[in-house]
Formats: structure tokens, C-alpha cells, sequence
């Protein structure tokens, strides 16, 4: 039966993106156990995508999340190379201004592995 539960389980997330949906799930729940509240999900801008902006009671958080299956074609920490932080501060900038936050906003950047 665990055999037929794992095979039913599997075929819920076929592509790259719904395996990404899936990951962003869990990383958005173990986020909210921290304490943390959500200000929004996939912020798309010509940068690429904030997969989740989250607040504590002092700052934003933007949240990169990242999923591998195995480590056959690196680990999901690598896949978070400087050139994706760029773009991430470049969509975090967007979003700031999208918002009307001003310059002193307190903000960091995570991310999350799964």
C-alpha cells in the first residue's frame, strides 16, 4: 500500500512547476510556523520572480525558494548564484517602489531548500 500511496503522491507533480509549486508550499507553511506573516506570492517583474515576500514585525523579507530532488546536477543552495541575487535585488527594488515603501524600508533577503 505505502507503494501505491508514493506512485499516486508522484504523479501529483509532474513538471518543473508544479514541483516548484509544491516546494514553495512547504517552505511558505515551515515560514508561517516561524512567525512569519505573507505580503505576497510570485511577484513577477522584468527581473524575474520574488517567489514570496513575507514580514516579521520589523522587516520584509524576500524569499527565494529552491528545490532539488537530488544533488545530480548540483545542490538547490548553488543554483542561488550571484547573478540570480542581482536579479532578486532587481525585482525587490520594483516591488518596493511598486508598493510606495520608502527608502528606509528594513529588509533582507533568504532563502529556502527544500
Amino acid at each position: 500500500m505505502p507503494k501505491y500511496q508514493h506512485k499516486q503522491q508522484s504523479a501529483l507533480y509532474k513538471t518543473s512547476k508544479q514541483k516548484g509549486a509544491w516546494a514553495e508550499d512547504i517552505a511558505f507553511k515551515w515560514l508561517v510556523n516561524q512567525g512569519l506573516t505573507l505580503k505576497q506570492r510570485n511577484f513577477y517583474t522584468r527581473y524575474g520572480e520574488i517567489d514570496l515576500v513575507m514580514n516579521d514585525s520589523s522587516q520584509l523579507i524576500f524569499v527565494e525558494i529552491k528545490f532539488r530532488k537530488n544533488n545530480d546536477f548540483g545542490t538547490a543552495e548553488a543554483a542561488i548564484t550571484p547573478q540570480k541575487c542581482r536579479r532578486l535585488a532587481a525585482a525587490a527594488k520594483t516591488y518596493l517602489m511598486t508598493n510606495n515603501y520608502g527608502n528606509n524600508q528594513p529588509m533582507r533577503f533568504d532563502a529556502v531548500t527544500v
